[in-house]
């Protein structure tokens, strides 16, 4: 049975919506003068702090996306690392060496040395859990004279990508006193983080003696605000000048010059169990991936703002398309004739139990007899992994901390990999993975990755159906809010509001 289309609320549930976020950015003026370079900018984001703004957990992206936080390298649009608080590095073996920046300060006034690096590094490396960017990789840092060097167990192409991870953000040692580590006014970035309230809101000033020069803004005031409807309200009021992650079904009615789609390295695939049941028989993944019609999908749940899938990898990695060669499958179709299959998502993100509604329409006029089973995805994800489900539909990042889509392919279609929904073993697929983990960093990294990726879809292990786009909302006011395909920049040392 499909879901019934999600419906745009009226006018007067925006207004109520709204009205929920009345008083929450005024009053939120800092000691700094709004008035003195700049106005402040109000933002409305998605999710509140689930860690107390911790950088060794996801709440880091915020960090970053507020300019208050930074690490020694940043990625540019291709994925290649760039110098930050660290001027330029180089490898020797298992180890490389990163020149610090000289003249940089952290907002509560001490300098940044190498050992306040290897301090911020050092308690990333040695945390329980590990940042994400780190599971699986013993690193361990020193310092040098004037410099910083990484050592990992095995020769390590990537440090300087996983050094990017606003998750190994470097902070000032005051950061790190007691059990948790709090980012208020350790950072090194254009703004300072001056107040936190709860999951509520936080405050940050314009940092005058930033290394990279004078922010145009006087301050950026945060609302945390996890309602779709409330957030899309905000800016249509004029009550924030930048929200983040509108919904789909609330960017019909914004004003369309205020929106900005943005594409994601983020990818919804049905992933097939290639170890058990029907979609064991390479034949019926085959049947399952003619069977589906992307476009329906893209236009009917995504009301057009999403791209329809070429490879696992989208348009967010504009290299991928350029590389990219028609696959060649060796195994044919053939027909379902009724073939039982269960396919399971999650109700998280909101257009998935309506993808799988769709999904299950198709496949049911295929000839697959579908059964679908829909449940929060932390109710769920452990069925999934042991492989339950004949099928499942996941939006899935495809370039995960390190700006680089090799973990991904790893992790999800390895034999050993940590994320196989697939249940997949192939050993030449395994070979193509390995090769494309250990290519060095350039244009033979993306050239193995590509082959890579042609040789799961070779086997139908997975059907990648849509790249997800994300909708910005920046009021007709902002000057240079950033659009991030990563989420790691929104509010930069450029932008202002009018």
């Amino acid at each position: 049975m499909r879901l019934p289309a999600r419906r745009l609320l009226p006018a007067t549930a925006l207004t109520a919506a709204s009205a929920l976020l009345t008083g929450c950015f005024a009053g939120a003026e800092s000691t700094a003068d709004a008035g003195a370079g700049g106005q402040r900018v109000r933002v409305a984001m998605m999710q509140p702090p689930r860690s107390g703004l911790s950088p060794l957990s996801d709440d880091a992206f915020k960090l970053s996306r507020w300019s208050t936080a930074e690490t020694l390298v940043k990625l540019d649009e291709d994925g290649e690392a760039r110098p930050a608080l660290a001027t330029r590095w180089q490898q020797s073996g298992r180890t490389w060496t990163f020149e610090i920046r000289d003249g940089v300060t952290f907002h509560d006034g001490t300098k940044l040395t190498p050992e306040a690096v290897v301090t911020s590094l050092t308690k990333a490396a040695t945390a329980s859990p590990k940042p994400r960017i780190l599971d699986g990789v013993d690193l361990t840092a020193q310092a040098a004279g004037d410099t910083v060097t990484v050592t990992t167990a095995t020769a390590d192409p990537l440090v300087p990508q996983r050094l990017s991870s606003p998750q190994l953000s470097v902070l000032a040692a005051k950061a790190y006193r007691g059990k948790t580590v709090d980012p208020v006014g350790a950072g090194t970035g254009p703004f300072e983080l001056t107040k936190v309230n709860g999951t509520a809101s936080a405050t940050l000033d314009r940092y005058d003696a930033y290394w990279g020069g004078k922010a145009k803004s006087a301050g950026i005031d945060v609302t945390f605000v996890p309602d779709g409807t409330a957030r899309a309200a905000a800016l249509r009021s004029g009550e924030a000048d930048i929200v983040e992650a509108i919904p789909v079904s609330q960017a019909a009615v914004l004003d369309q010059d205020l929106i900005t789609e943005v594409p994601m390295p983020r990818t919804n695939t049905l992933y097939l169990n290639t170890a058990k049941g029907a979609f064991k028989d390479a034949s019926l993944r085959a049947a399952a991936r003619e069977a589906i019609d992307a476009e329906a999908l893209v236009k009917g749940v995504y009301e057009g703002r999403a791209d329809v899938a070429e490879g696992l990898l989208g348009p967010a990695l504009p290299w991928a398309a350029e590389l990219r060669k028609p696959v060649t499958r060796p195994t044919k179709a053939a027909k379902p004739a009724g073939a039982a299959i269960t396919i399971g998502t999650y109700t998280d993100r909101s257009e998935m139990p309506e993808v799988a509604a769709t999904l299950q329409q198709q496949l049911q006029k295929a000839g697959f007899k579908v059964k679908l089973d829909v449940r929060e995805y932390t109710n769920i994800e452990a069925d999934a992994l042991a492989g339950k489900f004949d099928a499942f539909v996941l939006s899935r990042a495809t370039v995960l901390d390190s700006g680089d889509p090799a973990a991904y392919l790893y992790s999800d279609f390895a034999t050993d990999g940590t994320f196989n929904l697939s249940q997949f073993a192939d050993k030449k697929v395994d070979a193509a993975l390995t090769r494309a983990a250990d290519a060095k960093v350039g244009d033979a990294r993306r050239k193995a990755v590509i082959e890579a990726e042609a040789a799961v879809l070779a086997q139908d292990a997975a059907v990648p159906m849509l790249h997800e786009r994300v909708i910005q909302g920046d009021a007709e006011s902002v000057v240079n809010a950033a659009h991030d395909p990563r989420e790691r920049e929104l509010v930069t040392l450029n932008t202002y509001v009018k």
